[in-house]
């Protein structure tokens, strides 16, 4: 199959069966490979995917109603295309160096984290990531009481017995991220030794053909297989026998759907501890993300900065993100809240209307409208007040557009961030991430007091300076929310993704970024040559940076390094 084909029907029952049994064969054969064999298999996969990612990119556009040669495309090279280059590319170095040093670690270092926990720093990795890269690091902490000793020993997972066969899982793909399905199938197969069969959300329907193209040498192996279809399909296979693990990214409603039914089917199996999937089964399912905010001297181009920051955490991908900020928690006793509250509002009108493409979108903005009386709409948006303590809707429903909330608390410093970690843990839905913005003099004032509490915040990705959306590109880090969920209590999510380094039982990543950018970080007391972000909805040379990124990533070399860097200096 060409790329230029058309995607096909929706597979039949008997086409389905077949899929899974050359995925049970194709596992067999995965076992049987060198982790050596697997890295060339990932390479493979990497060069094919190098080459359909314009294709890629324009096909993710273009589903989303975008333009493909407008600044917007930049989110579908960077989320698409550029995600799996880099998981792949990953990957193959966590392979290759399991099987000639004996671990996944070679590029990584350790560190200390609070609470007396271990970390491992996965940003920057060599000098170009650190080139590339310069003002962000990101940490993976371990749980409370692992050692380095442990770490080691364990990093590698299904990858340290390459002999098994860990059977065939069934991946059901998001809908809003081109990459999320090709990187779950991914940590299936490298992580966990299974073989992989994605199932499209139908919004990328058109993508079959390039996720095919992409996948090629995977799906000639027969450890991928890639189809479109509908709710029926996916529950057909998440039946079937020849299924044995499950992996679900979207909303927590579809994850109880499908592991204890509808109705009193739902409420008797429940009360019986008897889910209708008895296999496996982890995931990614969103959740209410907050951006707190800390008090503290802003300059007014620090104001306009951040305020364009926080649009962007709600307004990229038109608000479709799991990890989309959702809730703005200010201190009602800073004196510059007002004036942020303003240049906030100013951007939010700035930035062009886009659209909702997502499927439920336009009713949950009006769901949002008619639970908040007072809600001021600018453009597509909504800004509302929720006010702690009172159970607002927003505080409970992940809206998936682009509806924002602002909740304010009282005091300043320490004392406030510590009542901002308290309402975040308590009072919002979910675990998946948490942003955090404070300023360079602020952070420095509370000292250890800020590691602390970053620490007391239960979230699978916290950002601190940066957006968690940021997180989720680094394939070296983990994504998911915060351990500690069952199928019963499913919150955000259970087990992680990406993880390239294979690391055992992650507790959550640590992302930092600079406050200001270059070169307003420099003269603010930062060593950070990071410019404005090629993610921020503002940025209109957001496109060829993004172009040039993945070419980078196809591909890695100084010189496509250095012309990565002139793109995102550029000003258009």
């Amino acid at each position: 199959m060409t790329i230029t084909d058309a995607p096909s029907a929706a597979p039949s029952p008997a086409e389905l069966d077949a899929d899974l049994a050359e995925l049970r064969a194709g596992s067999a054969r995965w076992a049987a490979l060198s982790l050596v064999e697997r890295a060339r298999l990932l390479v493979d996969a990497c060069t094919a995917t190098g080459r359909v990612a314009r294709e890629w990119a324009d096909a993710a556009a273009t589903a989303k109603g975008v333009d493909p040669g407008s600044s917007l495309a930049g989110e579908e090279w960077l989320t698409g295309p550029y995600g799996t280059l880099d998981a792949l590319d990953a990957y193959a170095t966590s392979l290759i160096g399991l099987a000639r040093h004996g671990t996944t670690l070679t590029g990584a270092r350790f560190v200390r984290a609070p609470g007396g926990r271990i970390a491992v720093r996965v940003l920057p990795e060599g000098l170009q990531q650190w080139v590339l890269f310069h003002g962000f690091q990101a940490d993976v902490w371990m749980r409370p009481g692992t050692t380095e000793a442990d770490v080691r020993a364990a990093a590698g997972l299904g990858a340290r017995t390459p002999g098994q066969d860990g059977g065939v899982a069934l991946i059901l793909g998001a809908g809003n991220i081109t990459s999320i399905g090709p990187l779950d199938l991914l940590y299936e197969l490298v992580a966990h030794n299974r073989a992989g069969l994605l199932k499209l959300n139908p919004t990328f329907d058109a993508l079959l053909p390039v996720y095919r193209a992409a996948f090629a040498p995977l799906v000639e192996l027969g450890v991928a297989r890639i189809v479109t279809g509908d709710g029926a399909v996916g529950a057909y296979l998440t039946q079937h026998d020849g299924v044995d693990k499950v992996h679900i990214t979207g909303s927590a409603a579809t994850h109880d759907r499908i592991v204890w039914g509808d109705g009193e089917e739902a409420a008797r199996r429940r009360a019986a501890g008897e889910p209708r999937l008895a296999k496996p089964i982890t995931s990614e399912l969103g959740g209410v993300a907050p951006v707190i905010v800390v008090p503290g001297r802003w300059s007014r181009a620090d104001l306009r900065y951040q305020a364009q920051h926080v649009a962007t955490m709600r307004l990229h991908n038109a608000g479709h993100n799991c990890i989309a900020a959702q809730d703005l928690v200010v201190s009602g006793d800073w004196e510059q809240k007002d004036a942020f509250l303003a240049e906030l509002r100013a951007v939010l009108r700035e930035i062009a209307p886009r659209a909702p493409w997502y499927p439920g979108s336009a009713a949950k903005v009006a769901a949002a409208r008619a639970d908040h009386a007072g809600a001021l709409e600018l453009g597509d948006r909504l800004l509302v007040d929720a006010a702690a303590g009172s159970g607002d809707e927003l505080f409970r429903t992940e809206y998936f557009a682009p509806v924002l909330g602002v909740t304010e608390l009282p005091g300043t410093g320490l004392d406030f961030l510590r009542r901002a970690v308290a309402f975040a843990n308590d009072e919002l839905e979910g675990t998946l991430g948490a942003n955090v913005l404070i300023a360079p003099a602020e952070r420095r004032a509370l000292g250890s007091a800020f590691g602390d509490a970053i620490a007391e915040l239960r979230y699978g990705t916290i950002a601190v300076n940066a957006w968690t959306g940021v997180g989720f590109g680094f394939a070296r880090g983990v994504w998911g929310g915060f351990p500690g969920h069952t199928l019963e209590d499913v919150g955000s999510g259970i087990g992680v993704v990406h993880n390239a380094h294979l690391l055992a039982d992650p507790e959550r990543m640590v992302v930092t970024g600079p406050f200001r950018p270059f070169p307003r970080s420099i003269a603010g007391g930062e060593l950070a040559l990071f410019p404005t972000p090629p993610w921020f909805v503002t940025n209109r040379g957001a496109l060829e940076t993004a172009r040039r990124l993945t070419a980078y990533a196809a591909a890695p070399s100084w010189g496509r390094l250095l012309r990565t860097l002139l793109a995102a200096f550029r000003r258009p």
